[in-house]
């Protein structure tokens, strides 16, 4: 298993150039946090992930890929909801 410094690099380098905060907490879970790098806010959040899941590179790549696939789409999603506000 991967030390927690080490993880921590492995998910804020698979996103570049999209910031990427990772926090690993007491109780054995991790929040990533993805910045838009030119406005600087939040576009996704994911918490409570169990580390003790992230145990082979299959299991973390699997995260980055489904983590990507959702800030793919939170642009689309955001603009269906500003579209039924109007």
């Amino acid at each position: 298993m991967l030390s927690h410094l080490e993880l921590r690099h492995v998910f804020e380098s698979a996103f570049l150039p999209t910031e990427c905060k990772c926090t690993i907490g007491s109780g054995r879970t991790m929040t990533i946090q993805l910045i838009n790098p030119r406005t600087k806010k939040a576009e996704l959040t994911r918490s409570a992930i169990p580390i003790g899941s992230l145990t082979s590179s299959r299991a973390i790549a699997e995260l980055v890929t489904e983590l990507k696939e959702e800030l793919r789409l939170w642009p689309m999603a955001h603009q269906d909801r500003r579209k039924h506000r109007r």
